[in-house]
């Protein structure tokens, strides 16, 4: 057994975790920052502050915002 070869465990741990990344963020990690931070306005407005119908109503339209700055980004960068 060489010191130098990592353990398995953590071999196959940071596979698991390379793939959650990769799957998650991607080659956009701008979406998935702005899936957390809309699920957890949602989160909040719906359960902290009992807005069910504010929640309703801000989800279709943050995921559209998301959307667009996702857009306006690769449209930005194909320019230039």
């Amino acid at each position: 057994m060489t010191a130098s070869r990592p353990n398995v465990v953590v071999r196959l741990l940071k596979g698991f975790a390379m793939f959650w990344w990769d799957f998650l963020v991607g080659d956009t990690p701008e979406l998935f920052v702005t899936t957390l931070l809309t699920l957890g306005t949602i989160a909040l407005v719906s359960v902290v502050w009992k807005f069910n119908v504010v929640a309703y109503a801000a989800f279709p339209l943050l995921v559209a915002l998301a959307l667009g700055l996702s857009v306006a980004r690769a449209v930005r960068s194909l320019r230039s």
